[in-house]
């Protein structure tokens, strides 16, 4: 990667109250369109520091934004829905001065999923997403792990975000200092993941990518191979890491990926 001088992380306010983290390059490069990172389940904007700096060093202006109730942010979990989160999404992408890539990861990705069909983006990554169709399979794939976790899930709690479900490179210490930094989730939203409808398509057909793990323990990867088919999606696979990409040993590989795939992504209007 090109190396850029400025790629510290500020934290700002965004649009609605909403917590943004920004990594922006001393020389911005008009024909690299800004990237917004969606967090997932239990997440906020934290979860993208390193590919923060990493995308500013390669001379993208990156921003992630916390969903209401995570983070930082303004709002209340306790009444949050996915359209809530979709919301978030669009309004804070319309507020940057470029068209976005919207970069999702888990339940942020089926957030992008329904954001890119309102939000005419230049791209969309979709990173361990939430498939498409319901996430019943996630259900399954936690149940056969800790049943009590999938019944907690069903019953309106939050699902507890161990490490052993996060990151598979990691040492013990620091993936519980990741799962630490975790916290809970919006009842609602989380029930919403297992029944919702799959999104219309991408607005303007926007080109989109999908990275996955085939050691994900949260999404299984036939239910992410399903969501990039859906899509006519790149789908790239990192065998050996854990469900958050963003955060295990070998972070970097898939944001090289995703780096080296934006050049071609051609919007198609």
């Amino acid at each position: 990667m090109k190396n850029n001088p400025c790629a510290r992380i500020e934290r700002h306010r965004g649009p609605r109250g909403l917590e943004l983290l920004s990594a922006i390059p001393a020389v911005e490069d008009p024909a690299k369109p800004p990237l917004l990172f969606v967090h997932g389940l239990g997440h906020g904007a934290w979860c993208w520091e390193h590919w923060l700096s990493e995308a500013a060093t390669a001379g993208y202006a990156a921003h992630a934004v916390s969903l209401r109730g995570h983070g930082r942010s303004a709002g209340s979990l306790r009444t949050a829905r996915l359209s809530h989160y979709v919301d978030d999404v669009v309004h804070t992408a319309a507020s940057l001065p470029r068209r976005a890539v919207l970069v999702g990861h888990s339940m942020g990705g089926l957030v992008v999923q329904k954001a890119l069909a309102r939000y005419s983006a230049h791209a969309g990554v979709l990173v361990a997403p939430v498939p498409a169709h319901p996430a019943v399979g996630s259900l399954l794939a936690v149940a056969r792990r800790h049943p009590t976790d999938a019944l907690r899930m069903v019953l309106g709690g939050s699902l507890p975000l161990r490490p052993e479900y996060l990151v598979e490179e990691l040492s013990p210490a620091d993936a519980a200092r990741h799962a630490g930094r975790c916290g809970p989730e919006s009842p609602l939203a989380q029930y919403q993941l297992l029944f919702h409808r799959p999104a219309p398509p991408p607005r303007g057909n926007a080109p989109v990518l999908v990275l996955a793990t085939p050691q994900d323990r949260l999404v299984p990867l036939r239910d992410v191979r399903a969501t990039a088919r859906r899509y006519g999606a790149v789908l790239e696979e990192f065998p050996g890491m854990g469900h958050d990409l963003m955060l295990d040993a070998r972070r970097h590989e898939p944001l090289r990926t995703l780096l080296d795939w934006l050049p071609t992504a051609r919007p198609a209007s």
